[in-house]
């Protein structure tokens, strides 16, 4: 059987593309706020402000109720995975560590996902699929240069909830393609955060305590307020958007294009310029992402 291109998964490609360029700025602002703000409190303004955003879409549109009543624990458990651990193990991560660290650790993400797909069942592991992610992350790899890392002892423990983060979000790529295609991304992203708020909301306040919000400046609000809506709300519902229509390791292997993007605005907004290792790290992922996500032939693809 041949699953050609439609239509339908072009949208989903489209949305990956874009949930990147939201995604790819967010190490370097997260680090500016987090000079400020706790990380936790930083974790409770962005699930809670998502949260309100999609209820309040939810209700205008009379979409809030889901299909089966199973969906809600369902939900439930992907909201821990996807949002409030992925959200605490980041920001937590991040201001432990540096954010080159950050980006070259998220190549882990599309590996754990394929990984859990096959032991799941929900995606079988192909070996052209495999092969397209190995030579994304030499990619990336190529183009941060490990040398910029700094995986010493000051930053082991966050380098360590990176990798924790990789792993919670990729059981949530993994595992959600169902219940987000019979509810549809909307509804469910909304049910999603409303189970992350319960936790993350409080115990973000509770953080927030520390410190004299007087003293904050409107800079960081406004700061605030993109990362909640431009870096979590959007990106998270164009992600269920596309998970529902192509497989998840699709969605994992588009997170490789994400340092090339914050490479491309550095080139653009600060006239930076680079070598001949910066094109063969973009040629090396562009060929991965290719090679991954490229309609197959069942009959001619064997599984590993």
């Amino acid at each position: 059987m041949d699953d050609r291109p439609t239509k339908s998964t072009a949208s989903a490609h489209a949305a990956l593309l874009a949930v990147q360029g939201f995604f790819g700025a967010l190490p370097v602002i997260g680090k500016v706020v987090l000079a400020t703000l706790p990380p936790i409190a930083l974790v409770g303004f962005r699930v809670g402000i998502t949260a309100l955003i999609l209820v309040a879409v939810q209700a205008y549109r009379r979409r809030v109720w889901l299909k089966e009543r199973s969906d809600y624990w369902r939900l439930a458990v992907l909201s821990i995975f996807g949002v409030t651990l992925n959200q605490i193990l980041f920001i937590g991560g991040l201001s432990l560590t540096k954010a080159s660290n950050t980006s070259l650790l998220a190549v882990t993400i599309p590996i754990f996902t394929l990984l859990i797909g096959a032991v799941t069942g929900t995606e079988p592991l192909r070996l052209i699929k495999s092969i397209g992610i190995a030579l994304a992350a030499i990619g990336v790899i190529i183009l941060i240069d490990p040398r910029n890392a700094s995986f010493s002892s000051d930053t082991t423990l966050g380098d360590i909830l990176i990798i924790l983060n990789s792993l919670s979000y990729g059981i949530y790529v993994a595992t959600s393609k169902q219940v987000i295609t019979r509810n549809g991304a909307f509804r469910s992203m909304m049910w999603i955060f409303i189970f992350a708020s319960i936790i993350c909301v409080p115990i973000g306040a509770v953080s927030l305590s520390a410190i004299d919000i007087s003293a904050v400046s409107s800079y960081i609000w406004w700061l605030v307020l993109y990362i909640a809506i431009a870096a979590t709300a959007g990106p998270y519902l164009l992600n269920a958007f596309a998970i529902a229509k192509v497989e998840a390791s699709t969605v994992a292997v588009y997170i490789y294009l994400q340092p090339i993007i914050g490479f491309l605005l550095a080139a653009f907004f600060l006239g930076e310029s680079f070598g001949i290792s910066f094109w063969i790290a973009v040629i090396a992922v562009f060929a991965g992402v290719f090679l991954a996500t490229r309609p197959i032939r069942r009959a001619d693809h064997p599984k590993i």
